[in-house]
């Protein structure tokens, strides 16, 4: 049985993304928001979800970047859909996640980063985002490798 997961890249006006940065095993690690899709959801609708909980923005998805597949015998089968999310209202602020209690929270900051102060991340998931997000996300890039393979 496959588990799905869902993210989503957004884009600030200057071109920068908005990443989360999330504790875990005492230590931080960032990444673009999302989570795992609920029964009875779409990916699409586990994005915008998603992104509201932890961001406070209100997204439409406007492509699909990467559908990524990892099946292990320690993790399972496992797929996390990439989307470009466009915002469209509400109120960019930390969230949290509803099925941890408050102490429990995961999520530490939220804010927009540059190409460069991406590069400079210790820990980012995935790492393979701190260089193939940008030729996906290019306007001129009428074609990439959407589905993918990867050993996480």
């Amino acid at each position: 049985m496959w588990i799905g997961g869902v993210r989503a890249v957004i884009l600030d006006d200057d071109g920068r993304v908005l990443l989360v940065r999330q504790r875990h095993d005492n230590k931080d690690i960032w990444m673009v928001p999302g989570g795992g899709i609920e029964a009875g959801e779409n990916s699409v609708e586990a994005a915008v979800r998603e992104v509201k909980e932890e961001t406070g923005l209100d997204v439409i998805i406007e492509k699909l970047l990467w559908h990524v597949q990892e099946v292990s015998e320690k993790r399972g089968q496992r797929f996390v859909n990439f989307f470009l999310a466009k915002p469209t209202g509400g109120t960019l602020g930390l969230g949290s996640d509803p099925e941890r209690s408050d102490g429990e929270q995961v999520l530490k900051e939220l804010r927009f980063m540059s190409r460069a102060e991406i590069e400079q991340i210790e820990n980012l998931y995935p790492e393979y985002i701190r260089d193939e997000l940008w030729r996906a996300i290019s306007t001129s890039n009428n074609h990439s490798e959407t589905f993918k393979l990867r050993k996480l």
